[in-house]
């Protein structure tokens, strides 16, 4: 009778304690930190510089003053692919309109034209649903740039307890989206223009401690 009545006891008391320790008591819907707030996640996506861009308000333009176009800025970071070999695939659409780009992007074999492909479709899709543009093919790409993103180096196993040391590389693409027909290219420059430049250079050149 007396171990029924003890193990009775601890059963309850182990029923108290699990319902003393529920999260429900401590975070409750109506509490300062509701379990709604607490983030579980490996990573935050955190908003970038180039992306902040977006977020530029400027000031009401005057009657009669030509309208603004719309400028979207869009990005994707940590691609596993060279910053150097994504660098021809952004300067191959930069200064193209957003249809010739991505055709230009279809019938290339290469893996970051895919993923150009996709970020220029994500920015289109941006534009008409957030920017206020009326057509998606009024749009050319002002901007196209690639920057370096980790490089981490990891352990290759090989034969006979050799190993060897490989690294994996990633980088980022930044595009920005202008409402409008591309401008028109820019005409050659030739040597003689160049030299013109450099010779005007550096006779704006300001040489401190002089007479």
């Amino acid at each position: 009778m007396a171990a029924r009545w003890a193990l009775g006891a601890g059963a309850a008391w182990a029923r108290g304690l699990l319902s003393w320790a529920r999260p429900e008591r401590w975070l409750a819907s109506g509490s300062l930190f509701p379990l709604s707030c607490i983030h579980t996640s490996t990573s935050l996506q955190k908003t970038g510089k180039w992306e902040k861009k977006n977020r530029i308000v400027y000031p009401p333009q005057l009657p009669g003053e030509p309208r603004r176009p719309a400028e979207i800025y869009h990005c994707r970071r940590e691609i596993k692919y060279s910053k150097d070999k994504m660098w021809y695939l952004a300067k191959l659409i930069k200064g193209m309109s957003i249809d010739q780009a991505l055709a230009q992007l279809e019938f290339s074999d290469k893996k970051g034209a895919k993923v150009i492909k996709e970020v220029l479709l994500e920015a289109q899709e941006m534009a008409v649903r957030k920017h206020n543009v009326e057509f998606k093919s009024n749009l050319h790409i002002a901007e196209s740039l690639t920057g370096r993103g980790r490089y981490v180096k990891r352990v290759r196993c090989h034969g006979k307890g050799m190993f060897g040391i490989m690294k994996i590389s990633r980088c980022h693409y930044f595009v920005k989206l202008v409402e409008g027909p591309p401008p028109p290219p820019e005409p050659p420059r030739t040597g003689f223009d160049q030299a013109k430049e450099y010779v005007q250079q550096l006779r704006n050149r300001t040489l401190v401690h002089t007479l």
